[in-house]
């Protein structure tokens, strides 16, 4: 049974890092595209960050440019969110995803196969 388990969420105060972590199980991830959605309180699922499975691409959203990094250990058939310069607008549940397919990258939700349970992030200011 495939399975994606995220951990890593907390509380930080502004200006603070976390690093989310998304354990993959149940088949090989390792050539999925690999991706990171949020969702805050009443809002729509907002498309964070997105990686190939070989690691050579990926794509962020304007929001975290120059903040966020999506980088993956395919040994481990994990990827991960480091997130820095936290803002409190940053606060959500985050959720990974896997993307069926090699390419392309893309920023729906609609085109993942896979989703993890979530896990909060709460950044205070």
């Amino acid at each position: 049974q495939e399975q994606l388990v995220e951990s890593g969420g907390g509380w930080v105060q502004a200006g603070g890092s976390l690093r989310l972590s998304c354990a993959a199980s149940g088949r090989t991830f390792s050539m999925y595209i690999m991706g990171w959605f949020r969702q805050s309180p009443g809002k729509e699922h907002e498309f964070v960050a997105a990686i190939t499975g070989s690691g050579g691409s990926t794509i962020y959203t304007d929001s975290v440019k120059g903040r966020f990094t999506i980088p993956r250990d395919k040994a481990k058939n994990t990827v991960y969110l480091e997130m820095n310069r936290l803002k409190p607008e940053d606060t959500a549940v985050y959720y990974c995803a896997a993307r069926e397919r090699l390419s392309p990258l893309t920023t729906s939700r609609l085109g993942y196969n896979y989703w993890g349970q979530g896990t909060q992030v709460t950044v205070s200011s």
